[in-house]
This record gives structure tokens, C-alpha cells and sequence, in this order.
């Protein structure tokens, strides 16, 4: 039985951005908490990065009158690479277009997933360049780990709601060359998450089911820590000064990643994680599935405490603000 050839077109999750009503305590947050550096600003966002991250910034955060999340940017491998992905999805039912006069990077390729989730696709990306102040003495770090907070290392994954899973999943595996490594599907009906990567990481996209009729949602995201005791070094900031944490310290079965939940200022949901999980290496790799009689016993947590039940419907922008915004003016 033949096999498809597997796509390497995309190298990795580069860049996201996120909305926040409260953009100024946002960004006072990822910076004094998580040790995010900022790079630049203008008039609406701001652009911050952790230490490891080589670009121009990670994490773009963006006024806004609702939490939730902008444009998913990622990187292709080569200039190649970029232009093969581009007429695949040009060939779909939904292309996309060149947009330009992005920080960070440069001409990038518009798409959006079918649940309306929006993305840039990319080769020509602005490297960060430390002063000599910022220029740290171990030559494989990007820059000075910072003094601020419990300081995380990199962008490590983001998970979008969709009112398809599948659906979605699909459009990415199709176009772009993801693999799904994880997927949680109870009683044999649709998927209710699934985890999916272009790398030995286990994700750096996953997709959560939503049930909520509004689309192109954010359910959170991660940053990298790589060892758990960090985790309660920042748990213990956490609890100090007001906090809410939504779940953890603790370890997921799915993925095998040591985490924590809380929310940023502006109400999106964040989730640090402290280690890598498993890396897949395995050429002939078989998604692994999850069912209601292992996911809230193992698959969920391994240990740690259970998820809220807020975790399953929580999403930003919240609901209820979203829909009176989509509703006519009188």
C-alpha cells in the first residue's frame, strides 16, 4: 500500500497576535510576569518576545474592545516551500491573497481555516538583533535571559475553537502538510480536539471543539518553560498578586506536557508549559485516540486535578459579547 509523501513546506508557529481590552495591563503583564521583552510599538499594538525567540516578536498584542485572537503567523521552510503551499490552497475552495506591511516579516500569504481563524504564511522574516547590553555570553541564545518574573523561553503552540474539528484539521493537513499526532472522539461521533504538528513536537496548532455558533475563536495560547519547576515559581507569583489560575500546575496525558492555566488581564486564556511533552519521530506515526473512557481519567490530566468545566466552553471573544457585537444597530 503506497503512502503519501509527507509535506515539509512549514517550519514552525512564528508569530501570534491577540486582542485585549486592557491593553495596557496586558502588556504590563507579559512583560513583568513572563519576562516578555518588548521590541517595538506603534499607535494599536505592541511587539514582545521571549529570550529564545529569534524573530522580531512572538507575540503581537493589539487594542482592541474584545479579547481574542488576530493573525496565526507561520514560517515556510524555504521561498520554495512557500510558493508550493500557496497554490495549494489557491487550488482549494477557499484561497487566499498577498498582503504586505506586517512587522516582523515580510510579503506573507493571507488564508483563513474554515471556521474563519486568519493566518500569514511567510519566507522573509526580521531576525531580532540584540545592543550589546542584550547580548547574552551563551552564543545559542538569542538574547540576556531577563531579569523580570519567572521568564518563559519561546512561543510553543496556540489552540483555536472550531464548530468543525475535522473540517479543519482536514484544511490543515491537506495544504499545508500538518500530521495529527493526538484526537479526543467520543461514542464514535465528530472530533471533539485533535493535536496537530509539522515537527517532532507533539502540537504547535491543536483544534478544540466549539459549540457556540461563533467562529474564529481563541481556547489559548502557550508559552515554553522547559523544566516544571518554573512552573511554581510563577504559580507562587501568581497566587501573590491576584492571579487567577484556571488549572494546574499539573500534567496533561494528551501530549504529556507538564501545565498550568490562568488568564492575561485583557481575558484570554494562557497556558504555560513545562516541558516538551513526547517528540514523535516516527516516520509512520498513527494518531492517537482518545475515548470517554480514558480522556477525563487520563487523557485530560495524568495527575494534578481535574479540568474546570469552564475549560471546555471558555473561548475568546467571550460569547455573549461577541454575539450583541454581531447584532444590527437599531
Amino acid at each position: 500500500m503506497s503512502r503519501q509523501e509527507p509535506i515539509h513546506d512549514v517550519a514552525q508557529l512564528a508569530m501570534v497576535e491577540i486582542f485585549s481590552p486592557k491593553f495596557d495591563e496586558s502588556a504590563r503583564f507579559f512583560q513583568d510576569f513572563l519576562g516578555l521583552y518588548k521590541n517595538d510599538e506603534d499607535a494599536s499594538s505592541v511587539y514582545l518576545r521571549a529570550y529564545e525567540d529569534r524573530y522580531h516578536h512572538s507575540l503581537k498584542l493589539t487594542r482592541a474592545d474584545q479579547a481574542g485572537v488576530g493573525v496565526i503567523s507561520w514560517r515556510a521552510m524555504s521561498p520554495q516551500a512557500l510558493e508550493r503551499r500557496v497554490a495549494a490552497i489557491e487550488a482549494s475552495d477557499s484561497p487566499g491573497r498577498w498582503v504586505e506591511g506586517h512587522k516582523g516579516y515580510g510579503r506573507a500569504y493571507e488564508f483563513h481555516m474554515p471556521d474563519g481563524h486568519t493566518h500569514h504564511l511567510f519566507w522573509d522574516v526580521e531576525y531580532f538583533k540584540p545592543d550589546e547590553s542584550q547580548r547574552s555570553n551563551l552564543l545559542s541564545r538569542a538574547q540576556k535571559r531577563p531579569l523580570s518574573g519567572v521568564p518563559v523561553r519561546r512561543l510553543d503552540h496556540v489552540n483555536l475553537m472550531c464548530g468543525d474539528v475535522t473540517g479543519n484539521a482536514e484544511f490543515m493537513q491537506k495544504h499545508l502538510g500538518f500530521q495529527k499526532r493526538e484526537n479526543v472522539v467520543f461514542g464514535g461521533a465528530d472530533e471533539l480536539a485533535c493535536w496537530l504538528s509539522v515537527s517532532p513536537l507533539v502540537h504547535e496548532i491543536a483544534l478544540t471543539k466549539d459549540r457556540s455558533g461563533v467562529p474564529g475563536r481563541l481556547h489559548h495560547v502557550a508559552f515554553w518553560y522547559g523544566h516544571q519547576g518554573q512552573m511554581l515559581d510563577i504559580a507562587d507569583l501568581f497566587a501573590e498578586y491576584g492571579v487567577q489560575i484556571e488549572a494546574g500546575p499539573a500534567k496533561h496525558g494528551i501530549s504529556q506536557g507538564y501545565f498550568m492555566y490562568f488568564y492575561e488581564p485583557g481575558g484570554n486564556r494562557i497556558e504555560l508549559f513545562g516541558d516538551s511533552g513526547y517528540l514523535v519521530f516516527d516516520p509512520e506515526w498513527k494518531t492517537v485516540t482518545w475515548t470517554e473512557q480514558n480522556f477525563w481519567t487520563q487523557g485530560g490530566t495524568w495527575y494534578g486535578g481535574q479540568l474546570p468545566q469552564d475549560f471546555f466552553v471558555y473561548g475568546t471573544p467571550i460569547v455573549e459579547a461577541a454575539q450583541k457585537a454581531a447584532e444590527p444597530a437599531e
